[in-house]
C-alpha cells in the first residue's frame, strides 16, 4: 500500500549487488546519503550473468506507458562480471564480446528513443567487476582468474566509451588501494569474490565521485537536490498542513 512518493536510485547487478544492503555495503551508504530524497532500490541477482540480465531487465524496468504511474529511476547502475567471466565450462560464462554486447543491449533499453523502456530522466553508470583474489576464493568447483576477470573490467570501459556512459572502475581501484597486489586484495574481499565494507566504500566513493563530476544535479548534497517533505523548522507550525505537501526531490 505505499504510494508514489520519491523517485529512486535502481542498482542491477549480481551478488556484490545483492551483498551492498550488507552492513557497510554501498547500498545501505547510498540509501543513507540520499535519505528523504531518493529510495535505494536493490535489483541484485546472486549468481545471474548478462545473458540472464535481460530478460529480468525486460521486467523490473518500466516501459514508457507505465513510467507516469510508478517513481521515476533517477540514477541506475548495471554491475555484472563476476560471474559471466567464470570458466567457459561454467554454466554462469558468457564469452566477453557477448558480455559487451549485453552491456550495452542494458544501456540502449534505457537510453534508446526506440525503446520501449526509454527513460531519458535515468542517469547510468556502469560498474566493473572488482579484482578476484585466486588465492582467497578456494572454490575448486567454480574457480575464477585473475586476468580473466581483469579483461572482463576492461570490456566495460570499452562499453562506456562507446555508450557514452559513465564507468566506476572498481577493478582498478581496489587494485591500486591493495598496492597492486593480488593477495592485499584480501583487505577489501571477504571470499575472494565478493566486497567486505572496505571494498564497498570504495564502490560508494567511486559512484559518488562520478555523481558529483558527471551528474551533478543528482548530488546529494549542495546540489539540486530537496528533502521530498520539507524539514520540520521550516514548516509553518501554526497551520502546518499545507507545508506538508510532497515536493519533488529536484528543484
Amino acid at each position: 500500500m505505499a504510494a508514489n512518493v520519491q523517485d529512486v536510485i535502481m542498482l542491477v547487478g549480481d551478488s556484490i549487488t545483492q551483498n551492498g544492503w550488507e552492513q557497510g555495503g554501498f547500498a545501505q551508504l547510498l540509501a543513507e546519503r540520499y535519505v528523504r530524497k531518493l529510495d535505494v532500490l536493490n535489483r541484485g541477482f546472486s549468481g545471474y550473468q548478462t545473458d540472464w540480465a535481460i530478460p529480468v531487465c525486460e521486467q523490473i524496468f518500466a516501459k514508457q506507458h507505465e513510467q507516469h504511474h510508478v517513481p521515476k529511476v533517477k540514477l541506475l547502475t548495471i554491475w555484472f562480471g563476476a560471474n559471466d567471466a567464470a570458466p567457459a565450462s561454467s554454466p554462469q560464462h558468457v564469452p566477453r564480446d557477448r558480455y559487451k554486447e549485453n552491456l550495452s543491449h542494458l544501456v540502449q533499453m534505457v537510453k534508446s528513443p526506440t525503446s520501449a523502456y526509454y527513460s531519458p530522466e535515468t542517469r547510468i553508470i556502469l560498474i566493473t567487476p572488482p579484482p578476484v583474489n585466486t588465492k582467497q576464493w578456494n572454490r575448486p568447483d567454480n574457480p575464477r582468474v585473475f586476468e580473466t576477470t581483469k579483461a572482463y573490467a576492461e570490456a566495460v570501459k570499452e562499453v562506456g566509451e562507446k555508450e557514452n556512459v559513465p564507468v566506476a572502475d572498481i577493478w582498478t581501484s581496489i587494485f591500486d588501494a591493495a598496492g597492486r597486489s593480488e593477495e592485499k586484495c584480501a583487505k577489501y574481499l571477504w571470499d575472494g569474490l565478493h566486497l567486505n565494507s572496505d571494498g564497498y566504500n570504495i564502490v560508494f566513493q567511486d559512484v559518488t565521485d562520478i555523481v558529483e563530476r558527471m551528474y551533478p544535479e543528482l548530488k546529494a548534497e549542495g546540489g539540486k537536490l530537496q528533502d521530498v517533505f520539507m524539514p520540520w523548522r521550516e514548516l509553518n507550525v501554526q497551520n502546518p498542513r499545507p507545508s506538508l505537501v510532497k515536493r519533488n526531490a529536484q528543484f
